[in-house]
């Protein structure tokens, strides 16, 4: 195909459309936000070692890594009249999901004993990560469909900012239900009802987020599709998954890089940020006091604190251009790092909090700019099978942190704060491995 007919013409849409694009992704997000702040807590409270946490984190980005992909490669072949490409995704793994999360919190009330209860959490995990990635891709994916390059830092940004606002809520559910007067303890082994009222509520605005977008988005049908990307209806056909990785654009490699720091330095803050909170503010490494369980809302609230600084720095970015959107890359990887080794010495609440705004900011960054250089180097072909594939480089660093935690966990001492040390580490390496990324455009007919 030569470069002119290749070139994209997807048409501007109007800001409604955005909104109403992206709105689905709040309670998506707001399912990994009731994992990720809590996971920690709960494999604790189930009574894991703190030295074996990792191995639970393993199992939702490998999740990521085999769903993801497998909802790229077969929505670009789905068209269902009257529903569409990646939206049936979404209906699935939205049902499983709903159904999983009433399950995970009660995994230590079923009577099993302890090596039971942390297998059914697992296994709960898994299949909560399953279902969200399922439901979360299609989000990403209408914006690679139906969004041309100038509006995309503006779509990435409310993607972000929508799934900001579910994460918020997810994330301060266990300290306000405490507050109204929900009880936040409970007997050895199970999980407070503070946290599992948090999940059945989660689980409900996915149910009516998903519901809205699935009512009020029209994806475009294969003919238009194929004319708004310079495409034939059978352009796809023939190619299979390893042509089509190997074909794929050089930056969706070197972005990759810059990821796997990002998200191992994520996947430390998830796997051992209660603890550390825990440890330097409230003085306690026993998972069954109240004293640990008050570390973990505060957590809560500081995840919220995380979000909330993302959605106000969420805004800053839809202003972004060709020029400034790899120095900003740059700057959320830097205060990131220093968001982290910030907690890893934090004594106090409010520096805790400081420490979470530059997390905040990182947050939003690692979750927009990416996405937006990445769908600009896409040609239409196979960008759901590159948005899942994309997804690699989120998951496969959180398996290799996990893994390694194994070791380093031992090597810093078992000290929980030593492990955000690294995490701020890993962060501040990826600020020089933005420089690697060059920008490209199918659509301004910039092609590698």
């Amino acid at each position: 195909m030569d470069k002119e007919k290749g070139k994209k013409m997807l048409p501007t849409l109007a800001f409604s459309t955005l909104m109403l694009m992206t709105f689905g992704n709040l309670g998506t997000s707001m399912a990994f936000a009731l994992q990720s702040s809590n996971m920690g807590r709960i494999f604790q409270t189930l009574g894991a070692d703190p030295t074996k946490l990792g191995f639970f984190f393993i199992l939702p980005p490998l999740a990521g890594m085999i769903v993801q992909p497998l909802v790229g490669y077969f929505s670009d072949r789905t068209w269902i009249p009257r529903i569409g490409r990646r939206l049936p995704y979404l209906i699935i793994g939205t049902i499983v999901a709903v159904v999983v999360m009433c399950l995970l919190p009660n995994s230590g009330s079923f009577g099993f004993k302890t090596s039971t209860a942390l297998w059914f959490g697992a296994i709960s995990i898994l299949f909560m990560d399953l279902s969200s990635n399922m439901s979360m891709q299609p989000f990403k994916m209408m914006i690679s469909d139906m969004v041309n390059d100038e509006q995309k830092d503006i779509a990435w940004s409310w993607q972000t900012i929508w799934g900001n606002i579910g994460s918020v809520a997810a994330d301060l559910f266990p300290f306000l239900l405490t507050w109204i007067g929900v009880t936040n303890v409970a007997a050895k082994g199970e999980l407070p009802d503070s946290v599992k009222f948090s999940f059945y509520l989660g689980a409900l605005i996915l149910v009516v987020s998903s519901i809205f977008t699935i009512w009020k988005v029209d994806e475009y049908d294969p003919e238009t599709y194929a004319k708004y990307h310079g495409l034939s209806e059978e352009d796809h056909i023939g190619e299979n998954f390893f042509t089509i990785v190997k074909n794929a654009p050089k930056v969706f490699w070197t972005l990759g890089l810059v990821e796997f720091f990002a998200w191992a330095a994520f996947q430390y803050l998830w796997t051992y940020g209660t603890g550390t909170v825990a440890k330097n503010i409230w003085h306690t490494t026993n998972a069954a006091s109240a004293a640990y369980q008050a570390a973990g809302n505060w957590f809560g609230v500081l995840s919220a604190i995380e979000v909330l600084v993302a959605i106000i720095w969420g805004l800053v970015l839809t202003k972004l251009n060709d020029k400034i959107r790899k120095p900003a890359y740059s700057f959320g990887m830097l205060v990131g790092a220093l968001g982290f080794w910030g907690l890893s010495v934090a004594p106090t609440r409010f520096l805790s909090v400081i420490a979470f705004i530059g997390i905040g900011i990182s947050w939003v960054t690692i979750n927009s700019i990416p996405f937006t250089i990445l769908t600009n180097a896409l040609d239409g072909k196979h960008d759901g099978t590159y948005m899942g594939l994309f997804n690699s480089w989120i998951c496969l660093p959180q398996i290799v942190a996990s893994i390694a935690s194994f070791a380093l966990f031992p090597l810093l001492g078992n000290d929980i704060p030593h492990m955000l040390t690294v995490a701020g580490v890993l962060c501040f390496i990826g600020i020089f491995a933005v420089h690697v990324v060059k920008e490209t455009s199918v659509e301004k007919g910039d092609i590698d």
